[in-house]
């Protein structure tokens, strides 16, 4: 059963970073694409960035390319979001995907076959 746990989360004033986690396990991962995604309070969960698991290919979302990083670590079978200069906007509960499909796919669908249980991320003004 595929499992994938979050962590990281917190509270970070506007400018800040704060690094995710996500620790997948349950089957291997090759020919999968892994992801976060976003929920803000009131909005649709919304696609962030995501990687192609054996190439290392990554996407990102307009609003958050150039401050966000996703990188995966195969040895570890753990996936991070590296966020930086942080506002408020970005203030939602942050969840880690997983889809057998390319991570250009699942940034265009925002179809997903595995979720994380979400980890809040608050960023105040």
């Amino acid at each position: 059963q595929v499992q994938l746990v979050e962590s990281g989360g917190g509270l970070v004033q506007a400018g800040g970073s704060l690094k995710l986690s996500c620790a997948a396990s349950g089957r291997t991962f090759s020919g999968y694409a892994m992801a976060w995604f976003r929920q803000a309070p009131g909005k649709e969960r919304e696609f962030v960035a995501a990687s192609n698991w054996s190439s290392g290919m990554t996407y990102y979302a307009d609003s958050v390319r150039g401050r966000f990083a996703i990188s995966r670590d195969k040895a570890k079978n753990t996936m991070s979001l590296q966020m930086n200069s942080l506002n408020p906007g970005d203030t939602a509960v942050y969840y880690c995907a997983s889809k057998r499909s390319s991570a250009q796919r699942m940034s265009v669908s925002g179809s997903v076959d595995y979720w994380g249980q979400g980890t809040q991320v608050t960023v105040s003004s």
